[in-house]
């Protein structure tokens, strides 16, 4: 999907909210594990309370993955649900890949050409030949892990390195990779007060913004350091929305969960107009 369209429907939903379908089956409603594939009908019914205040959609593929091919049946049947019935909606492959060139060539056509994503996250330790594999496929983006929302990102992502902190020379060393300009970053709410900085290296991109909610981050703030004039945020939302009811009206609750937050998106964005 291009960019362009992608803030077209942040400005006609007035959101940039990102729904994380992160399934765990022991929190999922009782009564859905009686279906034949219980991670998909809940999937199904997320969406379609949600998909009208939200603009993405990131399964994380850990939790498709631990549940063995019918788990990938399920994540494969969700995203095809996606492209079929809501083409406008963005798609994000939470996957944290990123390998030598062509173990990343697969993976990025396991992601894009077999499954269908808009994009993929992808682990940049590697460096270029890991993660240049992805960028090269047209109109699909590279998520680059940048600066997470975790307690373990101070163990090496803000460290110095030459008076630089390494977050920094990684954006800034990701500019110079071939296609640079289907990168996205991922940036975690709790880690706000660096996004001046970030944006400074990285002002045109869109970042993915995990840590809302839960994780104690602030959409306030995220959205007054790190909007740029295309918006350029994706407010990601899983266990919040997902979680507000483990009952028979669990997508009604999340519709609701959603809607908060869209409407404190549409309130930042009218500021802007």
């Amino acid at each position: 999907m291009k960019i362009s369209k992608l803030v077209s429907e942040i400005h006609r939903k007035k959101s940039f909210l990102c729904v994380g379908l992160d399934v765990d089956l022991a929190k999922i409603p009782k009564h859905l594990l009686n279906e034949e594939d219980p991670i998909f009908e809940f999937n199904k019914a997320i969406i379609d309370a949600t998909q009208n205040l939200a603009v993405a959609y990131k399964p994380n593929t850990a939790f498709y993955e631990a549940y063995g091919i019918k788990g990938w049946q399920a994540l494969e049947k969700t995203i095809k649900y996606l492209n079929s019935n809501f083409p406008e909606i963005y798609t994000i492959a939470d996957a944290k890949r990123g390998d030598i060139g062509n173990t990343s060539r697969m993976y990025a056509k396991a992601f894009f050409e077999d499954l269908g994503f808009d994009s993929v996250t992808v682990a940049p330790y590697m460096g270029k030949d890991s993660v240049e594999p992805f960028l090269s496929f047209p109109d699909k983006h590279t998520i680059l892990l940048a600066l997470t929302s975790n307690e373990g990102a101070f163990d090496f992502q803000t460290k110095l390195t030459d008076g630089t902190e390494f977050y920094k020379k990684v954006l800034a060393t990701s500019r110079q990779w071939e296609n640079s300009q289907n990168l996205m970053y991922v940036v975690g709410a709790t880690k706000a007060e660096y996004l001046t900085e970030i944006r400074a290296i990285v002002p045109d991109s869109f970042l993915l913004v995990p840590g809302v909610g839960a994780q104690g981050g602030n959409l306030e703030d995220v959205c007054k350091y790190g909007m740029n004039k295309d918006v350029g945020l994706l407010i990601n939302s899983s266990r919040g929305i997902l979680y507000a009811s483990n009952e028979r009206d669990f997508d009604k609750a999340a519709a609701i969960e959603a809607k908060k937050l869209q409407l404190q998106m549409e309130k930042i964005l009218s500021t802007l107009t």
